[in-house]
């Protein structure tokens, strides 16, 4: 498959990661998947939609994303020696608990609709790693305040997204393959750390918007 964009450090592809992943050579997956819920917590338990949908406030409607609406079937992905996935509710039944990052957003609600006031990610083996605030010492906390306007609308900072890859445990020359790119987030966070990725987007809008970014090499200080 020809790639939507490349440079020395990026490759961009455009499509269904799986169509396209089966294709690539890469060592950690580090993604943020898309997913969507109704309003049971019970994460063994799925009815379907996306709950909260429709306002994001008076006379704004939130953006829809390609499969928002369709429950994260992470076992495509299981197959990487090393992987970080965020949206842990959607497969906490069916992943091995390994070491824990626990992101303290600032905002956990906004014009009624809920939103998590923390997000969790996972990696394979390892301890816990504690990112509170100060309820369990001792914590590993990283903060670091946006200061530009999201260009997606589950936007993770590049910060967080190097933490992640830099504690995956995978070796400085494996490639980083993000199968729900997004932005570009994560693929700036590699560039910016050294390291080589790989990212798929099936829509592509955002792989115009990621590409865009990650052709500013290390300039780049957004989010998600």
């Amino acid at each position: 498959m020809k790639p939507y964009y490349a440079d020395g450090s990026v490759t961009i592809y455009c499509g269904d990661a799986l169509d396209v992943a089966p294709e690539l050579h890469y060592g950690a997956v580090v993604s943020d998947p898309p997913y969507g819920m109704d309003a049971n917590t019970d994460s063994r338990r799925f009815s379907g939609g996306v709950y909260g949908d429709g306002r994001r406030g008076p006379g704004r409607p939130w953006e829809p994303i390609t499969g928002d609406a369709e429950p994260f079937n992470p076992s495509p992905w299981m197959g990487a020696e090393w992987c970080v996935l965020w949206g842990y509710h959607h497969f906490a039944a069916r992943l091995p608990v390994g070491t824990v990052l626990v992101w303290v957003k600032r905002a956990d609600e906004l014009f009624g609709t809920f939103l998590s006031d923390c997000e969790l990610a996972w990696r394979k083996g390892g301890h816990g790693v504690y990112a509170f605030r100060k309820q369990f010492p001792p914590p590993s906390r990283m903060e670091e305040t946006g200061t530009r306007t999201c260009v997606h609308p589950t936007q993770k900072p590049v910060g967080l997204m190097e933490w992640s890859i830099a504690r995956s445990g995978a070796p400085p020359e494996s490639v980083v393959l993000d199968p729900f790119m997004g932005s570009g987030t994560t693929l700036v966070a590699a560039k910016n750390l050294g390291r080589k990725a790989i990212g798929i987007e099936i829509e592509e809008r955002y792989c115009a918007i990621a590409a865009h970014r990650c052709s500013q090499e290390v300039l780049d200080l957004g989010a998600r």
